[in-house]
């Protein structure tokens, strides 16, 4: 008997081992993603602005970095003692309004850097409604609880959505044309937006985004179908209904491995993730024969990990 409809799923072509670089973009799944690959030690830039939802948002962070057309002055604002960039998340947010330009144009090149030689590209989009500062008409990355009525609220039509992905992946190319752009959709539910609101708003990402794949510049992996589809159950729901939980996030990181990370790299993955326990070790007594015996075995696969891959740091 069948309990469960399972999403087919294939190995790539290209997949991803330790030798491989890494940049994730995008909603906080996109950072689910990130950290388990942060985890295991991989090489990766993760979301230097921080979680970007919608697809605009993410295609002014390429542009930027790519043109390094740097932050100025004008650009940011003070709000609740704290220095912002609606092209940012909060996490960014600074005490002085230096702070806050160095921090933004640094990532600018940091991303830059990181496309030019990123072998892969992991871009998750989480929502197609955007906000609009009415004065400027500007479209924020995040709002900084800045009141509603300062924004106009509108959902990205699927041309605008296809037209904002066209120009990351022309953008993408121009700088590295062997990168790998993998898009997916994140099963983050924007209830906010409201129930028919959230699926339409997905509804117009997974449509544009599978234009795009079918020019054949991108691929695509389905973590929003593997929640939809094969997790259809509020167990696999955190306390807020809304995000996918530890158990949720594992599962579809496991289906993410099977696709696009290679076998090879497995026993390394588990020699990282023994390290990895052995640093949250905690002791009943740290001056105890047995726990210096135990740190010195850890030193001692550290430094085994750290030969064959020196970029490791522990």
């Amino acid at each position: 008997m069948k309990l469960q409809t399972q999403v087919p799923l294939n190995k790539v072509t290209n997949q991803i081992d330790y030798s491989s670089q890494l940049v994730v973009l995008g909603s906080c799944f996109a950072n689910n993603i990130g950290d388990r690959l942060a985890y295991y030690k991989f090489r990766a830039l993760q979301n230097p602005f921080g979680i970007l939802f919608h697809p605009l948002a993410i295609e002014n962070l390429i542009s930027r970095a790519i043109q390094q057309k740097q932050y100025t002055e004008e650009e940011v604002f003070f709000l609740n003692e704290r220095w912002q960039c609606y092209d940012a998340h909060s996490d960014l947010s600074s005490v002085t309004k230096e702070e806050l330009l160095v921090s933004l144009n640094s990532g600018l090149l940091e991303t830059k850097l990181w496309i030019a030689k990123a072998s892969h590209i992991f871009i998750t989009l989480g929502t197609a409604w955007t906000y609009q500062l009415k004065g400027s008409g500007k479209e924020v990355a995040n709002c900084h609880k800045v009141p509603q009525s300062a924004f106009t609220k509108q959902l990205l039509s699927i041309d605008r959505i296809i037209q904002g992905l066209e120009d990351m992946v022309h953008q993408i190319q121009g700088v590295n044309k062997e990168a790998k752009i993998v898009l997916t959709v994140s099963p983050v539910r924007h209830l906010k937006d409201g129930f028919v609101e959230n699926q339409q708003s997905k509804a117009h990402l997974i449509s544009a985004v599978h234009q795009i794949i079918k020019t054949g510049n991108a691929s695509y992996f389905p973590s929003y179908e593997l929640m939809m589809d094969e997790l259809r159950d509020y167990r696999f729901y955190g306390n807020d209904m809304v995000h996918p939980n530890d158990l949720a996030v594992h599962y579809i990181w496991e289906k993410f491995k099977t696709v696009w990370i290679l076998e090879n790299s497995y026993s390394a993955m588990d020699e990282v993730a023994a390290v990895q326990k052995g640093l949250d070790h905690r002791p009943f007594s740290q001056e105890s024969e047995k726990h210096k015996e135990f740190l010195k075995t850890l030193d001692k696969k550290i430094a085994n990990l750290q030969k064959e891959y020196p970029f490791m740091k522990f």
